[in-house]
């Protein structure tokens, strides 16, 4: 359908309502993303600054020191943040850092659930949003 002088489709929707719908889910993916990062920093620097915060476990698979899971989070946090920080600016770099790092951030809490469990599934919940978002975005695409 061709757009109409009044901004509409011949149907008469308005023009660009995806993209903006898409724009509007990448956005709020960099918030999210920028707010999962500081949250994992936290999470990084109170098991480096106390391991009796967190539940210790028997025999867990993927049983690390607490000391070594805080770093984990620490640096993974710190690498959303900055995509997220990245993904609001535009960048089309950042969007798919973004995408990968938030892979890397889902694995991480699905390794965590044993320790925290509720917030991990809420952490998987958001991440899996956030690459949906990033992945369906393709406003930037049909611009060129």
């Amino acid at each position: 359908m061709s757009s109409t002088p009044s901004g509409t489709t011949g149907s008469g929707t308005p023009t660009g309502t995806g993209n903006a719908w898409a724009a509007g889910g990448t956005t709020f993916a960099g918030v999210l993303m920028i707010v999962s990062g500081v949250f994992g920093i936290i999470e990084g620097i109170v098991a480096l600054a106390n391991d009796e915060v967190y539940t210790h476990l028997g025999d867990y698979t993927f049983k690390f020191d607490l000391t070594a899971w805080g770093w984990i989070h620490l640096i993974v946090g710190i690498l959303v943040l900055v995509a997220g920080a990245a993904i609001l600016k535009g960048s089309e770099a950042g969007r798919i850092a973004g995408i990968a790092l938030t892979c890397l951030y889902v694995i991480v809490h699905f390794m965590w659930l044993p320790y925290q469990p509720l917030w991990s599934i809420v952490a998987i919940l958001v991440g899996v949003f956030v690459i949906w978002a990033l992945c369906t975005d393709n406003s930037r695409q049909a611009r060129y």
